[in-house]
């Protein structure tokens, strides 16, 4: 699947591949209000990824419903929309708008936004706010429930088992780690936020062993993320425990990187005689 905010709504690839190839197209995060975004520069490149403080720019989930959706309603994969807020309200409400699209199965709740209730502190940094934020929409939402993970904590373990008990059907790690540049000429921040969010190929590892520790904490199941650019990067994310896959940011350097890598895995199975890629989850074979 394509990660949000890193491959639009699809409409922007349909000349570049066959969006039927892929499992699943999470859409940019949407809000219940719109927003314009942070001030520019907001995207700095840093040696094997990037820094991003974009800021959830778009034009509302209102906007979503009316003139985005009967676009993506008729392509042939998952359309999956991620929801983003500032309050618990914000993210309740918005879930409320989605649920009666017919051809939208699941949300994402991106819960490493900022609770501007609590002092600014990301939803996914703590236990209990992650778990309330969950619980609330869960009660509003009766499709598939997918909770997207920070890493940006000490035990991600522990808020995997918050957002599962709070009635999450699945968890989605891992979001970006918070990062900074510099420009030594200048002597000024990269970015104007000063910090943003890295992803690329530099996260990769710790996103596999955030994955493979989720896998041992929590029953339900994992879409594993984080720097894959090729099949092999995938294949390590399922052994590690994901399910499933998103790819983000290589979407940026080879825009038909998914369908590649779809084909990486087909052929990976034929050569293993291995029937299905359920069969790969969480199957390391400890030295």
């Amino acid at each position: 699947m394509t990660a949000s905010g890193t491959f639009g709504y699809g409409t922007e690839y349909t000349d570049l591949i066959d969006l039927g190839r892929l499992g699943g197209i999470f859409v940019k995060g949407t809000t219940l209000e719109p927003r314009q975004g942070n001030d520019y520069p907001r995207m700095a490149e840093t040696p094997s990824g990037m820094l991003n403080s974009v800021g959830l720019q778009n034009k509302g989930v209102d906007y979503f419903v009316e003139h985005i959706y009967p676009v993506i309603k008729t392509y042939d994969t998952h359309m999956i929309v991620n929801v983003s807020g500032s309050t618990v309200e914000d993210y309740v409400a918005c879930a409320e708008k989605l649920a009666g699209l017919d051809k939208i199965p699941a949300i994402e709740l991106n819960i490493s936004c900022p609770n501007v209730k609590e002092g600014g502190m990301a939803f996914g940094t703590s236990c209990v706010s992650a778990a309330k934020v969950t619980r609330a929409v869960r009660e509003v939402y009766p499709k598939t429930l997918i909770v997207k993970l920070s890493p940006n904590v000490t035990d991600i373990t522990e808020i995997a088992r918050a957002v599962e008990a709070g009635g999450a059907d699945a968890v989605s790690l891992v979001n970006t780690f918070l990062g900074m540049a510099i420009d030594v000429e200048s002597r000024r921040p990269k970015l104007s936020t000063i910090t943003g969010g890295l992803s690329g190929p530099c996260i990769r590892p710790i996103a596999v062993r955030m994955v493979w520790q989720v896998f041992h904490a929590v029953k339900i199941p994992i879409i594993g993320m984080g720097g894959i650019a090729s099949w092999q990067d995938a294949i390590e994310f399922i052994l590690a425990g994901s399910v499933a896959v998103q790819l983000g940011t290589y979407n940026f350097i080879d825009p038909a990187v998914s369908v590649s890598i779809v084909d990486g895995i087909l052929d990976y199975l034929d050569r293993h005689h291995i029937s299905a890629v359920s069969e790969l989850v969480g199957k390391i074979d400890y030295l």
